[in-house]
């Protein structure tokens, strides 16, 4: 694990790579929690980034290197203005953008439905922001959560 302060918008960067294997799901759900605990993210934030990140990982896990196997970087960032925990995973697998896939039609029943697409759909619903981009032969797919607290109720 890096970690590194930057002064000025983002803060608390940390990393962790680890081989792109399922069995590997824990300690990345374990890192990613320790470093939103410790950037006091707000519970509902961090159980909707906890359902995206089981979802990327999975996913490159069972597709990114098939047949073969490779690595992936988690790296968990906390924007200062406005606050925002900023998670990145990069790995060297196929080149796949998740974000190009069509939106599974929620209209319809699950017998009805196709197979797969529902834990993109879910990430881009739950997130604040999902960018993916093609860079020096690595997939880069960050997701975004805003870190608000929540609003007073009136007294």
């Amino acid at each position: 694990m890096r970690q590194r302060t930057d002064r000025k918008r983002v803060i608390c960067v940390r990393e962790l790579t680890v081989d792109a294997k399922v069995e590997n799901a824990g300690l990345v759900a374990d890192f990613v929690n320790a470093e939103l605990e410790a950037m006091d993210c707000p519970l509902k934030a961090q159980l909707q980034i906890d359902v995206a990140v089981d979802e990327i990982f999975s996913n490159i896990a069972y597709y990114a290197y098939r047949p073969g196997t490779g690595t992936v970087t988690i790296r968990v960032e906390k924007r200062v203005s406005p606050p925002a925990a900023l998670l990145t995973f990069t790995d060297g697998g196929k080149p796949y953008d998740p974000l190009q896939a069509e939106d599974p039609d929620t209209t319809l029943g699950v017998e009805e439905r196709e197979i797969g697409g529902l834990g993109i759909f879910l990430v881009k619903k739950t997130m604040d922001a999902v960018r993916y981009e093609y860079r020096d032969g690595r997939n880069v797919l960050q997701i975004e959560k805003r870190l608000e607290p929540p609003l007073a109720l009136p007294e």
